[in-house]
């Protein structure tokens, strides 16, 4: 019997054929109503699908999967990337227009097409409530890289010196930030006793400083090296330079604390993930909320591409391009955390370490980058059978050994 394909533009609102819905829990109980008095009586295998869009079909993917009415239909939920319904439109172009009706056309031809679509979409609340968590981690990580870029420019205008030649200790830890909020200038830096700089350092740093008087002198020759800022300079720079400290310093302590709620997730302490060398709570947390139903694939060669892990061949006639660009498709959070853990698995796993260190003196171009890159698609093995097996991590299983090529 032919399978049902039902297309769903969502936006503010759902639009379903002709009706439009409220993107509301009540507009989505209407929605569910239209559809079961619109499946013909006996029949069974309907497919939905609607654009992940952001935020506005989370709610709805996630109540029409666990809706009761649908079940006797066997009805599953596919959210498609946007990209891939740009491609039917695109194809379509010519003969049908660009409206909101026709959107929901389009969806239910990519459901049509095996080559496009999706698997279904499987998630518990659970699992939402992790994805929250770590994907939001992750936003406050590229935040927090981009303040610390933006702060090093900063650093650099108030004191050059300290910028170029940092006194052996972390830019934006507590000695040294203290040092930034409590003067205004290099000049005022170089000039302030040095038995001020031995107490003041050892109060912010707490102690931890093993020579806190050779690290002032060194502070001090830095700000005597830097350039001299104008007068109309050093007034604003300090002001940026010190509220980049502050949020530093504030976006520090929330990633610390999520990092501890996702310790707590109760899939997190018992997943065997953390047996892995280098793998935490925080990044198996990630895999586990990205990774999905582990039975929806055969092995890690098409997880890999879900992840934008794969080099796509480019051929035409004689001619076949060397020089293959990562595809970057597919779960931009999977890829993120299946790439942090490979820097730290190759960091605690002598394998991998050997591994990366042998595609890095390979690699021309980006040669961490692309290292690591290639490391990640090896993890996907590991990750794929650990989760597959439900067993610990043993460093002499064949799928543990990073030899096959990507």
């Amino acid at each position: 019997m032919e399978t049902i394909l039902v297309g769903i533009d969502v936006t503010g609102q759902a639009r379903y054929g002709h009706g439009r819905f409220p993107n509301t829990a009540p507009g989505a109980a209407s929605l569910v109503a239209a559809l079961t008095t619109g499946i013909p009586a006996g029949r069974t295998g309907v497919r939905l699908g609607l654009e992940a869009t952001g935020v506005y079909a989370g709610h709805l993917a996630l109540f029409l999967s666990q809706a009761p009415a649908l079940t006797p239909y066997a009805a599953t939920v596919s959210r498609l990337q946007p990209r891939t319904v740009h491609r039917s439109i695109a194809a379509f172009a010519s003969r049908r227009s660009k409206t909101d009706p026709e959107d929901a056309w389009h969806i239910a031809a990519v459901l049509g097409q095996p080559a496009w679509r999706p698997h279904p979409f499987q998630i518990t609340e659970r699992t939402v409530a992790r994805q929250r968590l770590t994907r939001h981690r992750r936003h406050w990580v590229q935040t927090l890289a981009r303040m610390n870029n933006d702060g090093a420019s900063y650093l650099f205008w108030q004191a050059s010196g300290l910028a170029r030649d940092p006194p052996g200790t972390d830019p934006w830890g507590a000695s040294a930030t203290g040092v930034l909020t409590r003067y205004a200038t290099s000049e005022d830096i170089a000039a302030a006793p040095l038995d001020d700089w031995v107490r003041d350092l050892g109060h912010d740093a707490h102690g931890r400083l093993a020579d806190p008087a050779a690290v002032a002198r060194a502070i001090q020759r830095a700000a005597r090296d830097s350039y001299r800022l104008p007068t109309v300079l050093k007034d604003p720079v300090h002001q940026i330079l010190s509220g980049t400290v502050q949020d530093i310093r504030y976006l520090t302590q929330q990633i610390h604390a999520v990092d501890q709620r996702i310790a707590r997730e109760p899939a997190v302490t018992t997943t065997r993930w953390q047996t892995v060398p280098g793998i935490g709570p925080v990044f198996a947390a990630g895999l586990l909320a990205e990774i999905g139903a582990i039975g929806a694939f055969p092995s890690d060669d098409p997880r890999a591409p879900c992840a934008g892990l794969t080099w796509p061949a480019a051929q035409s006639g004689q001619l076949t391009r060397e020089d293959r660009p990562l595809a970057r498709t597919g779960n931009a959070f999977l890829r993120y955390y299946l790439v942090a853990a490979a820097n730290r698995v190759r960091r605690n796993e002598p394998r991998y370490g050997a591994y990366y260190a042998k595609q890095l003196a390979e690699s021309t171009p980006c040669a961490h980058r692309r290292a690591l890159v290639l490391t990640a698609r090896k993890l996907t093995r590991l990750v794929f059978a650990v989760l597959r097996d439900d067993r610990a991590y043993n460093p002499e299983h064949p799928s543990a050994l990073p030899h096959r090529s990507a």
